[in-house]
């Protein structure tokens, strides 16, 4: 196997069809038996290599001479493949990118989340008591999973009660498991916008959120530009919306599925921080879409010869679920010790809001599961609407009775 140029008339093509919504597509085992980088098609055609396999995953990731830096001019793009450079920070190599994560680790490092975790409580005791209040049937998904990380992100921020509404309305227009392409850019503008305006309150309210505490401290001193802090704000925003409130739905649904588990985890709390990190391994709702990665040398691995210039795609959902890293990976197990997941990522690159999504995922499940201890499915499996066509897979609606 060598090419620079793969031939994807016969590779398979992103995204791929699942036979069972709550497992990766049956591609993904039959390439991970194949081999740990073979060789597949992204929508637009762009050829890719597509990595499968946990431990190369891993040293993919934090491999010096693999480069996330998206604005390369030899990254391969296909006929369509028209994304502009949006200057996220994730889509930068050190040192630029080590710059701007050592700015933020004093928001987003497990001591300051730890801090916020009476705040997350409060935000998920609000949410609940305005599902209970509304009465069943609900629907999961609008009423809980994404309000709550909506909420999340406001407190996180700083964003006053009133303009809760205005804010959880852009981040629903601009959601990839619903995004309307027609609407996302005005949504992309009213939040880039609302972002400034929070930067030029920083003076007058200097603590009152992370943009602002941000701004009071690195603006003047030059070491961030407005741009590059709404660029910061946007990106996680877009981050800690989706995947959170998709891992929210998909993770009850999987709890109701699995009642003994369920009960387990209702009796003994310190079960708990282990089954976020299952839910986060088996569901893997980032997948594909987050992991893209341009070679800067030629390099081989397996029998795949690398060349510069090639783009290659982790599999998370195919890497969590390989054989070689995890035993009976198909099985849901809240007892399995999954902390070496890769549905943040790894290494330099490794999701910088990790600590953030741990904190309200546990909060998020474990208040639901408390106060609402006879939650149940309102409707049948079959009848349940899954985002099978999103980048982030998830569902639609989720409607729940008790």
């Amino acid at each position: 196997m060598s090419t620079s140029e793969p031939n994807t008339t016969a590779t398979p093509t992103f995204p791929m069809e699942r036979t069972c919504p709550l497992a990766p597509p049956d591609e993904y085992q039959r390439m991970r038996a194949t081999a740990p980088v073979v060789r597949a098609a992204l929508p637009n055609g762009a050829p890719v290599w597509a990595v499968t396999r946990h431990a190369e995953a891993r040293q993919i990731l934090s491999d010096p001479r693999i480069s996330s830096n998206t604005g390369r001019p030899e990254r391969p793009r296909g006929p369509d493949d028209d994304r502009p450079d949006d200057g996220f920070f994730v889509d930068m190599d050190p040192p630029e990118h080590s710059r701007f994560r050592r700015l933020l680790i004093s928001e987003l490092g497990a001591r300051p989340m730890d801090a916020l975790r009476p705040a997350l409580q409060r935000v998920a005791d609000t949410a609940i008591d305005e599902v209970l209040e509304a009465g069943a049937p609900a629907d999961l998904v609008g009423s809980y999973a994404r309000r709550f990380p909506a909420r999340v992100l406001c407190a996180l921020f700083g964003i006053p009660a009133g303009d809760h509404e205005f804010f959880e309305s852009r981040l629903r227009m601009l959601s990839v498991t619903s995004m309307d392409p027609s609407v996302a850019a005005q949504a992309s503008r009213d939040v880039r916008g609302y972002l400034r305006e929070l930067i030029r309150s920083a003076e007058r309210e200097p603590h009152k959120g992370m943009i602002r505490r941000l701004a009071a401290k690195h603006l003047p001193t030059g070491e961030l530009t407005t741009d590059e802090l709404i660029n910061i704000g946007f990106l996680l925003l877009l981050a800690g919306y989706d995947s959170p409130a998709n891992t929210i739905s998909l993770g009850v649904l999987t709890l109701l599925r699995h009642p003994a588990q369920l009960a387990a985890l209702r009796a003994d709390s310190s079960l708990l921080p282990g089954a976020i990190e299952e839910l986060l391994r088996f569901h893997s709702v980032q997948d594909w879409v987050s992991f893209d990665r341009i070679a800067t040398a030629d390099m081989e691995i397996g029998s795949a010869r690398i060349r510069a210039g090639d783009r290659l795609t982790v599999l998370a959902a195919s890497a969590n679920r390989d054989e070689r890293a995890f035993e009976n990976p198909d099985e849901f197990d809240i007892r399995r010790s999954a902390h070496h997941h890769v549905a943040f990522g790894y290494g330099i690159h490794q999701c910088i809001g990790r600590n953030l999504a741990r904190a309200e995922l546990q909060i998020a499940f474990g208040t639901l599961l408390a106060r609402i201890p006879t939650l149940r499915l309102a409707v049948g499996f079959e009848e349940l609407p899954f985002a099978d066509d999103a980048p982030f897979f998830g569902l639609h609606a989720m409607p729940v009775a008790w």
